[in-house]
């Protein structure tokens, strides 16, 4: 009886998941267009003016889709520039053929294809996180697509530690995707808000963040599957990476803060600015792992300083 038991209340909690995921995604529908690249589609929504110079590319982190970095700061910069806010393989609206889909080098190679396809030969990448890694791996494998790297609580080294036995357990065969299939979704809308405030710390999280970011994708099974395996893969990642952080030759800059709980300055920022030639560091003090949301008006204006920098450079040149 305990086991039938067990089995009906698995298959109940499937039924409520597959109902959960139809009404996130009618919530929370597509607001871009899709680009086919290496056996998956990248969801790509394209903002601001198409003659505002160089494009900026911004790339969100782990356990989020692009709305992350759209609101404020991809808005904002959209009044003056284009703006291509791209979801990562598998998260949001984009897919990904296959597991390995989950590490910066892949990732980089298909954003770095999907860019070609719109027909952008350089733009300023502003990378928040996770994307820290997939970044630097950017400038390092692609170097002549990206003119310049802003960088927001990067990771980048690698550190103590894991990433969250669940993040492990999601990732492992047969019973991750029971996990998910089953417990995530109604799991994850009881904790979804408090874990994202966490995150926000010692800043306060904005009123409807977690609507407005349309976080609840995340809980879908697939897409909780994928956040899991770039998480599980991604120290081993900056292992291969991290030696080669000299060779980046495009202007960067770094912002973090010193309270950062998520992603540790001294262990990511600090030393990938020390590596990197023309780097330029800031790190302030009371901010914490959501740069983007916190200090948008600095970034703003660090974005424009290296594309004037950029252009001045361009003009003596010719």
């Amino acid at each position: 009886m305990v086991v039938i038991s067990i089995v009906v209340a698995l298959a109940l909690l499937a039924l409520a998941t597959q109902a959960g995921v139809l009404a996130v995604q009618r919530a929370f529908p597509p607001q871009g267009r899709m680009i086919e690249v290496d056996g998956a589609r990248l969801h790509i929504v394209d903002i601001g003016p198409r003659d505002a110079g160089l494009p900026i590319v911004m790339l969100h982190g782990a356990s989020s889709n692009l709305e992350a970095m759209r609101r404020p700061l991809g808005d904002l910069l959209a009044r003056s520039r284009r703006v291509i806010l791209i979801d990562r393989p598998g998260h949001g609206w984009s897919t990904r053929a296959r597991r390995r889909d989950s590490t910066p080098e892949v990732q980089a190679r298909m954003i770095d294809e999907a860019l070609a396809r719109l027909g952008i030969a350089r733009a300023i990448f502003v990378v928040h996180s996770w994307s820290g890694a997939l970044g630097a791996r950017l400038a390092l494998d692609h170097p002549q697509r990206v003119a310049g790297l802003v960088m927001l609580a990067p990771v980048t080294h690698p550190w103590r530690g894991g990433v969250g036995r669940y993040n492990e357990l999601i990732a492992t065969p047969v019973i991750g995707p029971l996990l998910a299939y089953t417990v995530t979704l109604p799991l994850g809308y009881v904790l979804a808000e408090s874990g994202a405030r966490n995150v926000f710390l010692p800043q306060v999280m904005p009123d409807g963040f977690v609507k407005d970011s349309a976080t609840p994708l995340l809980l879908r099974p697939r897409e909780f599957i994928a956040n899991a395996f770039d998480l599980v893969t991604l120290k081993a990642s900056v292992v291969r990476q991290v030696a080669r952080y000299g060779e980046i030759s495009a202007p960067t800059v770094i912002i973090a803060g010193e309270p950062d709980k998520t992603v540790s300055t001294n262990t990511h920022a600090r030393p990938f600015a020390a590596m990197v030639a023309n780097a330029k560091l800031i790190v302030l003090p009371d901010l914490g792992h959501m740069v983007q949301n916190a200090v948008p008006d600095l970034v703003k204006r660090e974005i424009e300083t290296m594309i004037d920098a950029i252009g001045a450079m361009q003009a003596a040149a010719d």
